[in-house]
């Protein structure tokens, strides 16, 4: 018979392991993660699951509740609280129905006087040693244990002992610390051991004497530690962003998206009159599960610093407030005086899709194709072949991520360049025996890899098979290839994209009709979209300085040679960030959680985001400011409303407004026809030498304006960075 510790680890792997009901789901239903139904009672309810799950699975599939505070669906099964207790017929004992798997025929009771009495004494135990702040704790009002105090607890207590006082450990500039609460349900040890690979977190000492915390009094290095905030069902871990700002009942809940990286998490962004006061995460098991990483949940205080608030107009080296009218009648007149091969647009890493389509008809319907995405490279056009869309998109979707055994990353820190993909992907290999090859520069990246080399000839072993990832590789039944953006900032990016098609090719499974293994990892919120309406240079544009230039929220622009000391700029965002500072005139423009817009995530996922609060000043929506520009230019753009735009934007590109269906799919022939267009691509005719690849994230907690602009983004740079 198995002991309950073994029991435990096998249901921890049965959990843990599952594939989630994603789009791929229906592709791996022969895989031995799936086993067959079986029937059980909860209740005197009929309920049909998989064999193997918990009891406490099987009461939610058919509406029971069962309290708890340590079991947690996305976590290793710990049975340390006792709080879900239960009555199984022909038991002596009551069990834990967290760690108890079903068996057929089995029949469940969770409503007797004996699981009512053993329920109070599990909270009159909790309470014994639980501060009485909850008038000061944040916590209060979304609080599990104020909750299931109030039904299931008692009316009295009998213990009169002291109760138990533990030192606040600092773990960091995110997360509070108030361990005098803690119940120890280790939700907190088991995310940041599974999930977010920290093993620093962990407990020590035994029985009364049990703390939680770094083990040498460190902060928790890893950019998803505010995870545990949400995770912790009592007041023990709260924001320190958020401490005594609010109370939970004051706040307007919107939901909306996450656009600090590519992977558009969802969030809930609760706001006060109309100011931003947190941000937490929604549930999307296709997307971000219910993680966001720290930049996402944390630098929202950067929306109310260095805001650009009215039309500027630059005089003698100085801004001056303008109007609306003389600000974009200046514009107006500097456009129509300049040539169309004198004017360009650069669209920034926020840019949403209404704007990118409303700028880009307005200067095509001006006769110019100088159009280009922000970026530290200086190269024009992008590296990748972008007329097939899987040619630039992460194909494998992040839910099936999970799925894969063998993947190789190609100048890429997923880590902090998409923190939610690198998550699955540390899931895949802790519970589906992934391997993993890195060519790059080594980092920390939260689980083990073969290093294959730091620059492109890497590649090379590969191909001719003389690297032992190779055979890998091949063998592989799910295989992945994740390629970085920092391949596209290098001098020979199209030789190295060459290569890294014909690579593919020669993986035999990487591409069939049920699995396409090939993907580009985006890094930022407005990439995906940019390339589905074509908001590239044509390629007979001129690429030298341009006298007109237009920056919709650019500011990654070192070594730009489109702008120079002539070039009169204009800037629409809304930060004074470093792309401002090079303006002529300046327009203010609504930041993400200030309007109703369009963006497409690294898979090709169109989601919307949601107006929390109104655009401070005079400040408005970004497509509204280019209709409004092109009646002044005497262009005037063809709708005068949402909804009218959103038609042209289905016009343009349908997967911009595919907001409910599933992700759009190419074949496999298609898909490899268009790595064949990309092995095809061998750039200048002179082979230039391999250079390491350069991530281009420096810092995590400040790549964009709002992040550059918020003081705990500031905080944790000093302190991790």
């Amino acid at each position: 018979m198995l002991s309950r510790f073994s029991k435990v680890a096998a249901l921890n792997k049965r959990l843990l392991g599952k594939p989630l009901n994603g789009g791929f789901a229906k592709s791996f239903s022969t895989s031995p993660l799936f086993k067959k139904e079986i029937e059980l009672f909860v209740d005197g309810k009929s309920v049909h699951i998989e064999e193997g799950s918990a009891i406490i699975q099987a009461a939610e599939k058919v509406g029971v509740d069962i309290p708890r505070f340590c079991y947690h669906e996305r976590l290793g099964v710990a049975g340390n609280c006792r709080m879900c207790l239960v009555e199984i017929e022909k038991s002596p004992k009551l069990a834990a129905s967290c760690a108890m798997p079903v068996s057929p025929g089995m029949r469940v009771i969770t409503t007797s006087e004996r699981i009512k009495s053993s329920r109070e004494a599990v909270m009159e135990f909790l309470l014994s040693s639980h501060p009485l702040d909850c008038p000061i704790c944040d916590q209060a009002g979304e609080c599990d244990l104020q909750e299931q105090s109030m039904r299931y607890g008692g009316d009295r207590s009998r213990y009169l002992e002291p109760k138990r006082a533990v030192e606040d450990k600092n773990i960091g500039p995110f997360v509070k610390t108030v361990m005098n609460r803690c119940i120890q349900c280790t939700r907190c040890v088991r995310f940041a051991n599974e999930v977010a690979g920290a093993p620093e977190f962990g407990t020590t000492g035994r029985g009364n004497d049990l703390q939680i915390g770094t083990y040498i009094s460190s902060a928790l290095r890893t950019e998803m530690s505010g995870n545990i905030i949400d995770l912790c069902p009592v007041g023990a871990l709260t924001s320190k962003p958020y401490a005594f700002k609010a109370r939970p009942w004051e706040l307007k809940k919107t939901e909306s998206i996450d656009v600090m990286d590519a992977i558009g998490s969802n969030i809930r962004v609760d706001s006060r009159g109309n100011e931003v006061m947190r941000i937490l995460p929604i549930t999307n098991d296709e997307v971000n599960e219910e993680w966001i990483n720290d930049k996402t949940r944390f630098s929202y205080d950067g929306l109310k610093n260095q805001r650009l608030v009215n039309p500027l107009i630059k005089v003698n080296d100085r801004f001056v407030a303008a109007t609306w009218s003389e600000a974009l009648q200046l514009i107006a007149t500097k456009f129509q005086n300049t040539s169309p091969n004198g004017i360009s647009a650069i669209a920034g890493n926020m840019a949403d899709s209404e704007s990118l389509v409303a700028l880009k008809d307005l200067f095509n319907a001006a006769g110019c194709e100088n159009l280009k995405v922000d970026s530290t490279n200086n190269s024009s056009a992008p590296a990748f072949d972008i007329d097939i869309r899987s040619n630039y998109l992460l194909n494998t979707t992040l839910v099936g991520t999970e799925h894969a055994d063998a993947l190789l990353i190609i100048g890429s820190d997923p880590r902090h360049e998409a923190s939610i993909l690198n998550i699955r992907i540390r899931k895949a290999y802790l519970y589906n025996n992934l391997n993993v090859g890195l060519i790059g520069n080594p980092s920390d990246l939260t689980y083990k890899y073969s290093h294959i080399g730091t620059d492109p000839s890497a590649i090379d072993s590969l191909l001719n098979g003389s690297h032992p990832f190779s055979k890998v590789l091949a063998e592989a039944k799910r295989p992945m290839i994740l390629v970085g953006s920092a391949v596209s900032e290098l001098s020979n990016a199209d030789q190295t994209i060459s290569k890294i098609s014909k690579l593919a090719l020669n993986i035999p499974n990487l591409i069939t009709e049920e699995w396409n293994g090939f993907n580009v990892l985006q890094n930022y919120a407005s990439r995906t979209a940019a390339y589905d309406i074509g908001f590239t240079p044509n390629v007979n544009s001129n690429a030298a300085a341009s006298e007109f230039v237009y920056l919709l929220g650019a500011d990654e622009l070192e070594g730009d040679s489109s702008i120079n000391s002539d070039t009169f700029v204009v800037y629409q965002g809304h930060h004074g960030d470093k792309g401002a500072h090079l303006a002529n005139v300046i327009l203010p423009g609504a930041a993400f959680t200030e309007k109703a817009s369009t963006f497409v995530n690294a898979e090709g996922r169109s989601q919307v985001t949601r107006a929390a609060i109104n655009p401070p000043g005079s400040s408005r929506e970004d497509w509204q400011i280019i209709r409004a520009l092109s009646e002044f230019i005497g262009m005037t753009l063809p709708y005068n409303n949402i909804s009218e735009l959103r038609s042209r934007m289905n016009d343009v590109s349908p997967t911009l407004n595919s907001y409910d269906d599933s992700l759009t799919s190419v074949s496999a022939e298609f898909a490899k026809l268009g790595l064949k267009n990309l092995s095809s691509k061998t750039g200048d005719s002179k082979s230039k030498p391999a250079s390491e690849f350069v991530y281009p994230i420096k810092n995590f907690y400040m790549t964009d304006p709002i992040s550059r602009s918020s003081s705990t983004m500031a905080k944790a740079t000093a302190d991790f960075a």
